[in-house]
């Protein structure tokens, strides 16, 4: 078939409007603060075989990974699923990446014919565990952070599958708020599948299914023009993550060949019996990200544009993890220094599209009970690209969220924010300066467990090409006595009435 290019690129829009639709419909009917105020929660279109069709610009660990939530219940319930059934998946090592971020895919068919996927993921503040939040620091093993759904029946035709929804809903603490995100989430799904419906109705089936083959080729001639421009050779970085007092090294080697490119990551540490492992859905999430920056961030971000791009890991290493490993903070934390090294690897192919590290963390504060869940990521310092200063008070990398309005944290938690301002001149310096990060204070007014889960406490974000780092974040607990105690930037402790967080968060790199 040939495709009129003009015909290409309205459909492309078209099926990007799907899963923007789809967003903002999870986003208006969810009931928690960290999905509705946050936007944690991304939204995408596939193929019948799980391929990226379209997304919408949401979360990029999201995003990058979903493809595999789609394929894990593509293979276990086959080519030809039901009609109208939800599938759950959150299982790291079965499509998904950390327990939190619960997956929802659904098959649109018109007719008899199966002709494409709709899913969403959205960070769920509770799923059990041994800490509110779901990400205990203690964990070795994943049963420690929360229940797993390995790919399963969510419901069908709109009625729950109570195999899925009750062990689900007795697992978390926060169970009026659960149903309500998960009823968003399929609402979301629904959306999409009648706006998709209406869409191949109006093409025919023959004509969408040759259609979303010329998009994925599309992409992947774009992805492949792009890397052709870069020059042929190779070039390898180091970073680290934080760990127990020590440093967990990240390593991968950038090669160019022609127009493909591979990321060999197999150098990287051993995974550690802790929750900073990642697996290798985040990691490949974290490539399509990387190359994307350093070459052209337009390239359609299908499937298609995946292909030329090589991911080499080694299985049982902290950017591959094999079950039990715990994995919570590998999906938000591990992930931005696996985009750091990527990055800092491309920088001498593309001096002038690469920016100085970011914040190289997104901060998570959890804090809870028996009655309550609240989870927020801390915005920092962006890095400061080539000709520009780094944004201030700012998510970089792998996230894309917003803050929760304070007046929104008053109407839903018990604690108040004290301070919520930038950090002044913690933005490295340069020709050009990295972004300034955050202060945020929080003051407890009951008894509650907090869990911190950061990054660039021991180690800075790097400048670029001369420029200086940034500095590096800290967390300290002022008790209400007065007391200072400076935090472990991984921990779960105890809180009153009357202590109050002081997160401070790093700012960005300077750039030459």
């Amino acid at each position: 078939m040939t495709v009129d290019p003009i015909v290409l690129e309205i459909v492309r829009n078209q099926l990007a409007s799907v899963a923007e639709e789809m967003g903002i419909v999870l986003r208006n009917t969810s009931f928690s603060p960290n999905i509705k105020e946050r936007v944690d929660c991304s939204a995408a279109v596939f193929t019948p075989e799980g391929e990226m069709l379209a997304q919408a610009e949401h979360i990029p660990v999201h995003l990058g990974s979903m493809p595999a939530s789609v394929r894990a219940v593509l293979d276990l319930f086959g080519s030809s699923p039901e009609p109208g059934t939800q599938y759950a998946v959150n299982d790291p090592f079965a499509g998904g990446t950390h327990l939190n971020d619960l997956t929802l895919v659904r098959p649109v068919y018109v007719g008899n014919t199966l002709v494409a996927w709709v899913g969403n993921r959205a960070h769920h503040a509770d799923v059990g565990g041994e800490a509110p939040g779901s990400m205990p620091a203690h964990a070795t093993t994943v049963m420690q952070e929360g229940i797993v759904i390995s790919p399963m029946v969510a419901a069908r035709n709109g009625v729950w599958d109570d195999a899925f929804l009750v062990p689900f809903i007795e697992a978390t603490r926060t169970p009026a708020e659960r149903r309500g995100d998960l009823s968003a989430q399929v609402g979301a799904n629904e959306a999409g599948a009648i706006r998709l419906e209406a869409l191949v109705q109006g093409l025919t089936v023959a004509s969408f299914a040759s259609l979303s083959d010329a998009l994925l080729t599309y992409g992947e001639r774009r992805m492949a023009a792009a890397i052709s421009l870069l020059e042929d050779g190779s070039s390898s970085f180091t970073d680290f993550m934080e760990f127990k007092g020590d440093l967990v090294e990240i390593v991968v080697e950038i090669t160019v060949s022609g127009s493909e490119l591979t990321a060999d990551f197999s150098r990287s540490a051993d995974q550690v019996a802790g929750n900073i492992n990642a697996v290798r859905a985040v990691t490949g999430s974290c490539l399509a990200y990387a190359v994307r920056v350093a070459t052209d961030p337009l390239i359609p971000a299908t499937g298609g544009a995946h292909r030329p791009l090589n991911l080499i890991t080694r299985p049982g290493s902290i950017v591959d993890a094999v079950k039990p490993a715990a994995v919570a903070a590998g999906n938000v934390e591990t992930s931005q220094r696996i985009a750091d090294v990527l990055l800092g690897a491309l920088a001498p192919f593309a001096p002038h599209r690469v920016p100085a590290a970011g914040q190289g963390t997104m901060n998570n504060v959890l804090i809870g009970n028996d009655t309550f869940a609240y989870y927020e990521t801390v915005a920092g310092g962006q890095g400061a690209r080539p000709l520009r200063d780094g944004q201030s008070g700012i998510q970089t990398g792998m996230t894309n969220t917003k803050n929760t309005p304070i007046t929104s944290l008053a109407a839903h938690y018990p604690f108040t924010v004290t301070r919520y301002r930038l950090r002044t001149s913690s933005g490295g310096s340069g020709q050009f300066r990295g972004g300034d990060g955050i202060e945020r204070g929080i003051r407890f007014l009951e008894p509650s467990t907090l869990s911190l889960m950061g990054e660039r406490r021991a180690t800075s974000p790097w400048g670029l090409n001369g420029g200086e780092n940034g500095s590096p974040g800290e967390d300290w607990l002022i008790k209400a006595s007065g007391e200072r105690i400076r935090l472990e930037s991984k921990c779960t402790l105890e809180v009153e009435p009357g202590d109050e967080l002081l997160v401070l968060t790093p700012g960005g790199g300077g750039w030459g």
